[in-house]
Parts: C-alpha cells; sequence; structure tokens
C-alpha cells in the first residue's frame, strides 16, 4: 500500500514558468531566427549588387566611345553643338579615370568619377582652353537610364532642365 503522502504524479517544472513565455517561446525562437538571417543575407545582397554594377559599367561605359545624342538646356537643344565629338572614359580605379574628349585632331582631357553604386557620374573636361560647350557637361549628372546603347542622365541634387543622353558607338 502506497503511502498517503507521496504525489502519485511528479509536477513537471515548467509549469512553473509563466505561461505565455512558454506557449511563445517557439515563435521567438522562430523570429529571432528569421531577424539573424534577414541581416546576415544583406551584406551577401550588397556585396553581389555591388559587385554587378561594378562589372556592367566596366563592359558597358568604361574604354567606349560616346557621342552625345540629346543635350538639352532648359528645352533649348544643344545637341548640334556637340556634333563630331567623341567621348571616352578610361579606368583609372573602379569609380574614376581620366576621360577625353576628341574632335579631329584635337584631344581634350579631364576626368570622371563616380559613387560607390555607379548612379552618379561627374565629369570634370578641364583645360586653360575648353571649347564653351563643353561647361555644359562640367557637372555631377545622375543616371537616369542606362540602358545601353543610350545613357541617359539628368543634373545630380538640381532641378535644373537639363538632359544628356550619351550613346555608344
Amino acid at each position: 500500500m502506497l503511502p498517503k503522502n507521496i504525489p502519485i504524479f511528479i509536477k513537471n517544472n515548467l509549469e512553473d514558468m509563466p505561461a505565455k513565455a512558454f506557449r511563445s517561446r517557439y515563435i521567438i525562437a522562430v523570429l529571432f531566427a528569421v531577424l539573424l538571417l534577414a541581416t546576415s543575407c544583406k551584406k551577401t545582397k550588397d556585396a553581389i549588387t555591388e559587385d554587378v554594377l561594378q562589372q556592367y559599367f566596366e563592359t558597358n561605359i568604361l574604354n567606349r566611345d560616346f557621342k552625345v545624342k540629346l543635350a538639352t538646356d532648359n528645352g533649348t537643344d544643344l545637341t548640334s553643338q556637340y556634333d563630331g565629338y567623341t567621348f571616352r572614359l578610361l579606368k583609372n580605379t573602379n569609380y574614376d579615370g581620366p576621360m577625353t574628349g576628341t574632335k579631329g585632331s584635337n584631344v581634350y582631357t579631364g576626368t570622371w568619377s563616380s559613387n560607390s553604386d555607379f548612379s552618379k557620374l561627374t565629369i570634370s573636361l578641364t583645360l586653360p582652353n575648353i571649347p564653351a560647350e563643353f561647361v555644359f557637361l562640367n557637372r555631377i549628372w545622375r543616371f537616369t537610364k542606362k540602358a545601353i546603347p543610350v545613357m541617359e542622365l539628368a543634373p545630380s541634387g538640381s532641378a535644373a532642365p537639363y538632359v544628356l543622353h550619351m550613346e555608344r558607338l
């Protein structure tokens, strides 16, 4: 015969935990796992995106000849000023380098640079006697479209109504 003071069922220690915490422990574990995965994948995605953009820029824009297909200043068409010019961006690093503008035997030099996500292009054609039409090109541009063969650009950080389309030859 069993003594009267001995319990037949032994209490589970988990019964002492608050009921909500016990029931939600799986939800907390899943949320923590999702958060951990989301933050660790972001760095990989950014690196892959940067590599793809860099490769696209290097393959389609650097060391290629371009001509001005369209240039407008506040609705005024300036395209004819660039007839006969070819422009080339050469690589120094992935984000900058020398630039040339050539018309006939005249070669004008300068530099270009881009930001880390290749969304902006800074053109600086500098010579003591650069043609007046280069003043329009010398600015920070943002890409509105990079669909090769045409790069479509607009001023960066400005609402100025300038448009520049450069077509790859």
